[in-house]
């Protein structure tokens, strides 16, 4: 599922970025997270900026040691996916929002039963009252 590389860093640090190889690469296929990520978020997974053309791949050289590199990878892996869980699913509407939208329908309801009204009363005002009118 998951394939790690490690090649030399780059940037400062003298002696220690020539010889160890640090720099951690994570390669991830698109289709060994399908299982894992939910349907609705492929689509942002795959348009993501870690995305080539089937797999994602994500650098850290953040830090002078390869263990501390490898977990960033991870990292920036789970908040590529929680990301695309925000994106994706909506969140609670405040009760702000909620009296908000409230008092539009209140109000838009309001103007529908008025406009009702006086249509009733120019039809009703067309009619004849029953009684002749000579």
């Amino acid at each position: 599922m998951f394939d790690f590389s490690f090649s030399r860093s780059s940037g400062p640090g003298g002696q220690n970025v020539n010889k160890v190889n640090s720099k951690a690469t994570l390669k991830v296929s698109l289709s060994s997270l399908q299982p894992v990520v939910p349907k609705l978020l492929w689509p942002i997974v795959a348009n993501s900026r870690y995305a080539t053309s089937n797999e994602l791949v994500i650098q850290a050289d953040d830090s002078r040691k390869q263990q501390e590199n490898v977990q960033r990878c991870l990292l920036k892996l789970n908040e590529l996916i929680v990301q695309a869980g925000r994106e994706a699913v909506p969140g609670e509407t405040s009760e702000a929002q909620k009296s908000r939208v409230k008092n539009l329908q209140k109000s838009a309801n309001e103007g529908r039963l008025k406009t009702k009204k006086f249509k009733s009363e120019k039809k009703s005002s067309r009619r004849s009252s029953g009684r002749p009118d000579y």
